[in-house]
């Protein structure tokens, strides 16, 4: 009689177990489009930028300028300050700034310009810097030179 007793207590734990585990719904993470006029309009499907959980995910930016739609195409220097500008109005349409950014990527044309964009970069950001990843490819969308894109932090 007792072996029965233990039997039905320990079907009966393992049977509210199970409904328990597995009849909760499964977390869904949600995911808000970011969007702004003041930086250039996405050039094919994807979004300026995508919130989910607490970061923001901003696509790549080339020096396209939002306000008359043309492409800056003078020195290096003036294209990574217009992709500057652009990574910065969608970091401020979604309510963060540039200091909130904690990893980005940048595409180069051409690696000699790197210590130009660095330059660039000092007069966007201070310490402490995000984490950052500068490769050079063969190319970029609408014939740029440099290309960046984000990932920020949400903080509360």
């Amino acid at each position: 009689m007792i072996n029965i007793k233990i039997r039905l207590f320990f079907l009966c734990t393992i049977s509210i177990i199970s409904i328990l585990t597995f009849s909760k719904e499964p977390n869904q993470m949600t995911k808000e489009i970011i969007s702004t006029e003041n930086a250039p309009q996405a050039i094919g499907p994807y979004s300026q930028a995508v919130k989910a959980g607490n970061l923001i995910f901003i696509s790549g930016q080339v020096p396209l300028n939002p306000k008359t739609g043309d492409l800056v195409t003078e020195s290096i220097e003036d294209q990574a300050r217009q992709v500057l500008d652009n990574v910065k109005s969608i970091c401020e349409a979604a309510g963060q700034s540039l200091d909130d950014i904690v990893k980005i990527s940048i595409f180069l044309t051409d690696l000699n310009n790197f210590a130009v964009v660095n330059d660039v970069m000092k007069e966007y950001f201070s310490e402490p810097y995000p984490a950052r990843a500068t490769v050079e490819v063969s190319g970029l969308p609408l014939g740029v030179n440099v290309e960046i894109e984000a990932i920020v932090l949400i903080n509360g």
